[in-house]
Parts: C-alpha cells; structure tokens; sequence
C-alpha cells in the first residue's frame, strides 16, 4: 500500500536534480528499501529514545516520535507496502511520514545523525536477521539429514574417489558428513555475525557528531552486542560485511551444491542408489522414460551462482579510499538476491532429503566385489602381515583373478561405518546454533514501543 503526503529528499535544497540523474542514482534500490522498512523504523524509534534520554529533544517529542512510527510498523511490514514514485528511499519516506504527521517534531528525527550511519543500521539490522534465519533453516536442513542417517545406517554405500568406485562407505556416514558440514558452515557464518552485529548508528556521515548523543544507549536498545568504535571505520565495513555475510551464504551453498550433484549422480540409471516420488521430479518433451534431478540441478546452479557473491562484492569496495561512496548502493542488488535463492534451495533441498528413497544391498552387486580389498589388507596385517606386503598380496591376488572377499567391515573408529559419530555431529550442529538465537525484529519493535511505559 502507499502512504500519500508531501515527499522531499533528505539532502533537498532550492536547486533541482535533473530527472534523469535521480533516476540512475536511485537505480532500482527502492525495491530493496521496502524489505529494510522495519529495520529504518526500528533504527528511527531507538534514535528517538536516545534524543530524548540525553535531552536533545523533549521527551515527550520522543514519545511521539515513537508512538507514530510503532503504529506505521505493522504497515510496512506488509508485502503490499511499496514506497510512492517520487520518493528516493525508505529514509526519505519515513522522515517525510513523521513531519506529515508530527509537522515541527518530525522534522528533529534526523538530529546527530546522517543517511550513511541510518543505512547502515537498517541494513546491518536487516543482515543480522536474515543470516539469522539462513543459519536456523540450514540447522533444521542438517538436523533432517541426521535422521535420515539415523533411519538408514545400516545401509552400505560405495564410497568414491576420483569417480572411481574406492571404498565402503554408509547412508549414514555419507549423510552425517553433510550434516556436519553444515555445522562447520553454521561456525563459519558466526564470525560474519559477530562483526554484522556492532552498532553504528551515531558514526553519522563517518566521522561522528558534534551534537552530544550516546551511542552506548543506542547500542543496548537496538540489541547490538558491540559497538562499531571508530565513526570512520563504521564507513570502512561498507561492502566488507556484505561480503562477510555472503562468504557465510557460500559456504552453506557449497555444502548445498556438492550434496545435490551426489543425489544426481547416485540416482542415476547406472547406480540407482537412491530415487525419489515422480512428483519431485520432471520429464523430456521427447523421451518417455526420463525421470530428470531439475531441482537438484538448480539447486546446484543457484548455490554456485551464489559462490560468486563475495567476489563481485569485494570488487566494488576494494580500491575504493574511506568514508562514504556511492557504490555501496549497489551491495543490496549483488546481495539481497542471493539470499532469497539460498533461502528457497534450503527449503527445496529439505524436500528433497525428507523424500529420498534408498536402495538396499547395493554392494551386493558383482561391480563392487573389489571394494573390500582394503578390509582384506587390514585383515591380514592383523594377522601379523607387514602393511606393504599385504597390500602386495592382495593387489597381485586381484590381478590374477583370485582375489576372494568375505564383504566384512570392522570399522570401530569414531567417524566411520561402524561408528559414523551421529550424536557427536548433532551436538556440534547445536553449539552452532546457538549464538543465532536472536530476539525477534518484532520484539525489539515491541521493547522500543514499551520503553517508557517500562521506566520506574
């Protein structure tokens, strides 16, 4: 829905920007702006607060500040919100709805404070709970593939290298290796968060204001575990935790993408190792056999897309001196995209998990009799046989042809078939989890809303 009242830029004048300018510069940034509307008005009402508490503004011009811009939350919040046509962007929008409303009291918002640092508490804000939400469904994508694995341990699975058949392996082993990647992934993302999650806002065009806020209290409002110290290093983290946030994104994508091309190869005619409903698969216009992995192939090709991310980030930002540029406008279209595909592939890729089927006795086939031979080494190295000379033995047994398995495993180390460490990785995946577990933008709103109606 639109809001309609009179709309004028943040940094307006007397004299007037060629339409044509306006229009390159605001590009299609608009689109991402409503997604950081709640944060803005998040950022906007601890903002108010703090003018307050320190006696910049009166208290009772903050308390409206907040009542208005509380009561306008549920509003943006909704997917019909879009901002009007002539408007540069949400920060433009919500200054413009507070002076409509409040008329003189509106317009001290923007006091000891400028559009960068607004940005980029919004933004920040925005990453911290989308990364949030990518870390928790990629926890439950790791916590179905364990019980899967736990469903299926006792089935054996040719274990590859170099494409070549090597080893046995499990469901169970193979599962909980990608569980526990994700894990690892989760821990990568952390450090991201860690440095999303410090407060900025009060660094104001980059370097600081001479009117006398409280960045600490703004800090503690809005939930940030840090402060981002330096007003010109506040500047400097333009695109660089962009790029961390989406160096975590990759590193979830590629367990994605690695565990979608062996769901293809494994369900393949020629092995058969796996299969899943028709509904979850497609067909070929011409041949009427053809059963095609296409969600695992775009979830392959989506998350190997979003292996690039960090990349076109860093290259906007990198040769760029401090303070603020313009460039920086152009991370959300680079990085906001890539979060709503990675979003989707963990949904469809839990679709896919929660509906594999498996074949069993799959070793039992005559392609696989050389599989064992390693066992049969160990066997007799047991027995006494030097390493080098079983491996001799049964290398030269195989190249004559008599070569004889018994297709026993004894596998006993954490970490193998006999013991593929499940609860172990189920424990890792929940210390992981936790440093994610966030009180809710909506709650902070709630807390913000509350926050004098909570003083004693």
């Amino acid at each position: 829905m639109k809001i309609n009242f009179r709309h004028m830029k943040l940094w307006e004048k007397d004299s007037k920007t060629l339409q044509n300018v306006m229009d390159f510069t605001i590009g299609n940034d608009k689109d991402y702006d409503v997604l950081l509307a709640p944060y803005d008005i998040i950022g906007s009402m601890a903002h108010a607060i703090m003018l307050g508490e320190t006696g910049i503004m009166e208290k009772s011009e903050s308390k409206a500040i907040i009542k208005v811009l509380s009561e306008y939350y549920p509003i943006v919040r909704k997917t019909a919100f879009k901002l009007n046509e002539d408007e540069e962007d949400i920060h433009s929008h919500l200054e413009n709805y507070l002076v409509n409303k409040l008329g003189e009291t509106g317009k001290k918002i923007h006091t000891g404070r400028s559009r960068n640092d607004q940005v980029m508490v919004s933004l920040q804000l925005f990453m911290k709970y989308e990364l949030q939400e990518i870390s928790q469904n990629a926890g439950n994508l790791a916590a179905s593939i364990l019980v899967r694995a736990k469903e299926l341990k006792d089935v054996l699975l040719p274990g590859y290298t170099h494409t070549q058949v090597a080893m046995p392996s499990s469901v169970a082993l193979w599962l909980g290796a990608y569980a526990e990647s994700l894990a690892n992934d989760l821990q990568f993302a952390l450090g991201a968060m860690k440095n999303i999650n410090q407060n900025p806002l009060g660094s104001a065009a980059g370097f600081g204001s001479s009117v006398p806020i409280n960045r600490e209290l703004t800090r503690d409002l809005l939930n940030f575990a840090d402060l981002q110290v330096s007003a010109v290093s506040t500047q400097l983290n333009r695109g660089k935790l962009e790029m961390q946030m989406a160096s975590g994104m990759a590193s979830v994508a590629s367990t994605l993408s690695r565990l979608a091309s062996d769901m293809i190869f494994y369900m393949g005619q020629d092995l058969k190792f796996i299969s899943f409903p028709d509904e979850l698969t497609t067909g070929s216009s011409i041949m009427p056999h053809k059963k095609n992995p296409d969600v695992l192939e775009l979830i392959r090709g989506h998350c190997n897309l979003i292996l690039q991310i960090p990349a076109s980030l860093n290259s906007l930002y990198t040769n760029l001196i401090s303070g603020y540029h313009r460039d920086f406008q152009l991370c959300k279209q680079v990085l906001i995209p890539g979060i709503n595909q990675l979003m989707q592939c963990l949904e469809m890729m839990q679709l896919m998990v929660n509906n594999m089927r498996v074949r069993e006795e799959i070793l039992f086939d005559e392609k696989y009799k050389y599989i064992f031979s390693v066992e049969e080494v160990n066997r007799k190295v047991t027995n006494g046989t030097s390493f080098r000379d079983a491996y001799r033995e049964i290398a030269r047994e195989i190249k004559e042809n008599a070569y004889i398995s018994s297709g026993d495993t004894e596998y006993t180390h954490t970490g193998s078939i006999g013991n593929p460490g499940l609860s172990q990785i189920s424990e890792k995946l929940q210390e992981a989890l936790q440093p994610f577990d966030l009180t809710s933008p909506d709650n902070l709103m709630n807390e913000l809303r509350d926050f004098y109606n909570t003083l004693k």
